[in-house]
């Protein structure tokens, strides 16, 4: 139970990253692009590695270990693309007004895909709809997100604590890409920041989601057998997934080429000394 907890409460960290992008864009009205370049690229770097040199690699180790000598790294590989097609279908399902992955400014007078669409309309009701849509369209994205958060955790405190500094990065900006829009259709700050926090709990309703559908139907998370280890690849396919679609077009975006590479070498770096540490 301790360590379903603290990967609970890990998840919950990442996920509240939201609440600081709204409320570095509404208080402190611009960031720097080339800094959170750089964060997101760093952001991927932790992600990538952690997934192809330490998840994918383990849950081969694990479901050999259970004794599936035949096609257990099938199984294994199968589930990594699981995993990507599942963020991808979440991807193909949000319009992309509304795709937290178009956001593409860093103060309130930026002209994002959503204000665009919202500053089209004079209705006050349709204003406030497409910027719950932006909200909930976020929310929707943060779920494979708690379950990589959550699974990492569990398998790994020191791992957890990579995947969430890394997801965190990775929530600033969507707590932007949600508080924009969610001001112009309120003119509320409060409103903002209370929007673009709530988008980011979802990760932790992924999490509590993993946890009772492996309950429901007596599946391990940790241990024996060869559900977590299929669950963990498939955890690494998400976050890869993430990193190419999500972190390095955006951190290219917010900044330089270069910058948004260093970040995702220095990442590597980071969290391959972590591991020879341990």
């Amino acid at each position: 139970m301790d360590g379903i907890l603290g990967a609970l409460i890990l998840t919950l960290a990442a996920g509240s990253a939201t609440g600081i992008g709204g409320a570095l864009v509404l208080f402190r009205k611009r960031l720097s692009s080339n800094f959170l370049a750089g964060a997101l690229g760093l952001s991927a770097g932790v992600m990538i590695f952690i997934s192809l040199a330490e998840m994918f690699p383990e849950a081969q180790a694990e479901i050999m270990s259970t004794g599936s000598t035949d096609f257990g790294k099938a199984y294994v590989l199968v589930a990594f693309f699981i995993g990507m097609g599942i963020i991808t279908l979440i991807d193909f399902l949000v319009p992309e007004y509304e795709n937290p992955h178009e956001a593409s400014g860093l103060s309130l007078g930026a002209k994002t895909p959503a204000v665009g669409m919202l500053e089209q309309t004079d209705n006050e009701a349709q204003l406030k709809r497409l910027g719950l849509m932006s909200a909930l369209a976020i929310a929707i994205h943060n779920f494979p997100e708690g379950i990589a958060t959550f699974i990492g955790a569990l398998n790994d405190p020191q791992m957890g604590a990579g995947i969430t500094i890394a997801i965190a990065i990775h929530n600033i900006p969507e707590g932007i890409a949600v508080a924009i829009p969610i001001y112009y259709a309120t003119k509320s700050k409060g409103k903002a920041l209370l929007y673009a926090t709530l988008s980011g709990f979802s990760e932790v309703i992924g999490a509590l989601l993993c946890l009772a559908v492996t309950a429901i139907f007596g599946l391990e998370l940790t241990g024996e057998g060869m559900a977590f280890p299929l669950i963990m690849a498939a955890v690494a396919g998400i976050m890869i997934y993430i990193s190419l679609d999500e972190l390095l077009p955006t951190a290219e975006k917010y900044g330089k080429h270069h910058i948004a590479i260093a970040g995702v070498v220095g990442g590597m770096a980071i969290m391959g000394i972590s591991l020879l540490l341990m």
